[in-house]
């Protein structure tokens, strides 16, 4: 009988321990999930905190009378093809040419598009690889039209 006391003793003992380790690690997963949550605060109210500095500066960027790469760039990529990178430069003359060779294209089975939609990827990327000043210089102040 001693002996199944004991045993019986030992596995109330190690039942304590076991529910003694279980309310640890329940205390330490709760401390855990606090620390989380907080990270997940400061890190969405950094995240919300820098959108809005970049979205601020997109915003300078695709306004700003000054200079206007990206924009330039970006639809000559996308757009090209009918000219809108060259309206939003100011050459009336080249946007709408390109303007009407995209046109045309519908009549002629898209090749005046292709044309006019490469001479925009062209333009693109240039705009885009060029730097600021260069490209301010080059197609703002010194108004080159073409490449």
């Amino acid at each position: 009988m001693s002996d199944e006391k004991n045993l019986s003793d030992d596995l109330n003992d190690m039942l304590g321990d076991a529910k003694e380790g279980a309310k640890k690690a329940a205390d330490k997963a709760g401390e855990f999930a606090e620390e989380a949550k907080e990270k997940a605060k400061e890190f969405a109210s950094e995240a919300k905190e820098s959108a809005s500095e970049f979205a601020e500066s997109a915003k300078e960027t695709f306004t700003s009378g000054d200079n206007k790469k990206i924009l330039a760039g970006v639809l000559g990529i996308l757009l090209g093809w009918i000219g809108v990178h060259k309206f939003i430069l100011g050459y009336q003359k080249e946007g709408i040419i390109l303007l009407v060779l995209g046109l045309l294209g519908f009549v002629t089975c898209g090749i005046t598009s292709a044309v006019s939609g490469l001479v925009g990827l062209i333009e693109g990327i240039i705009y885009l690889t060029k730097s600021d000043e260069d490209f301010y210089n080059t197609y703002q102040a010194g108004k080159k039209s073409w490449f």
